[in-house]
């Protein structure tokens, strides 16, 4: 199929693009990389009557360290993420995630800020987001930042308002004696969306006490969600076998996934328990403290 007919616009500054949303509103997308919303609209499930590509704009691609923080701009791809030296070094799970995504193809034009706008329920960025404590800067009338955790709403739904736009996300760079970082997908065939996926960053202290813990899961939720349960049962104590296994169930009773051809929703909840276990061990043993 094609997409049903539109009308195009390439602004040249954000002021621009988000004064054609004010005008616009519902009836109006925002392109980025186009890597859903291209698919959705050639099989019409999209049928936005204005495209407002945000391509010619220019400061919204970039990776670069400020007050702490990893700042990337919305339009930077998923390619250019999982080759950074600096995102590499400093939050290397993002990079891990990044080779997770689709295929080279789709890694080259889509945008990290195209795909947590999108909100998947099954896409791996959302995760990564959610344990990291990340923070979204949107613009619109006044600009406004919200927190990962209260950013995703629902399926395809997040905190955006019709007439914003994401512009950046500012990610704390995790600090501590020992710091541990892992993100684990289960997918049937490489390149796919997840059937869950499992995103875990720990920092512990000399003594090998956790003082800082996040996790983040996807696809086995309507929106992707923070294991708060789980984070409190490791937060101030020291990893065994057991409390990662006591925290992957809490995990997983935190899950409400829906059964599809992926799998039943008892399978899903499962391999929730299994891969938070599997992900927290890994970020454990890459700080160095095996269990």
């Amino acid at each position: 199929m094609i997409p049903k007919q539109f009308e195009y616009f390439a602004p040249k500054t954000l002021g621009q693009a988000i004064t054609l949303l004010k005008k616009y509103k519902d009836e109006a997308k925002v392109l980025s990389g186009g890597q859903s919303l291209i698919p959705m609209m050639k099989l019409r499930l999209a049928t936005p009557k204005y495209i407002i590509d945000l391509n010619n704009i220019k400061g919204l691609s970039y990776i670069k360290e400020a007050g702490g923080q990893i700042r990337i701009g919305a339009l930077t791809r998923h390619a250019e993420i999982e080759h950074s030296q600096l995102i590499r070094e400093k939050l290397p799970m993002l990079a891990e995630a990044a080779q997770h995504i689709a295929d080279q193809q789709v890694r080259n034009l889509g945008t990290l800020g195209g795909s947590l706008a999108h909100c998947d329920p099954a896409a791996d960025w959302p995760a990564n987001m959610l344990a990291l404590e990340a923070e979204f800067v949107i613009q619109g009338a006044k600009k406004r930042a919200a927190k990962a955790v209260k950013f995703f709403k629902g399926p395809f739904e997040t905190d955006l308002k019709p007439t914003e736009i994401l512009t950046e996300i500012r990610i704390p760079v995790p600090k501590g004696d020992k710091v541990g970082q892992a993100y684990l997908k289960f997918e049937r065939k490489a390149g796919d969306f997840a059937t869950v996926g499992v995103a875990a960053n720990v920092v512990l202290d000399k003594n090998d006490k956790i003082t800082k813990v996040g996790i983040g899961l996807t696809a086995v939720a309507p929106a992707p969600f923070k294991a708060t349960e789980a984070e409190k049962i490791l937060l101030g104590n020291t990893p065994s076998a057991e409390l990662v296994e006591e925290a992957a169930k809490a995990a997983a009773d935190m899950s409400d996934p829906m059964p599809d051809l992926r799998g039943s929703a008892e399978y899903k909840r499962e391999m929730a328990r299994v891969f938070t276990r599997r992900a927290l061990k890994l970020a454990l043993e890459r700080a160095g403290v095996k269990i």
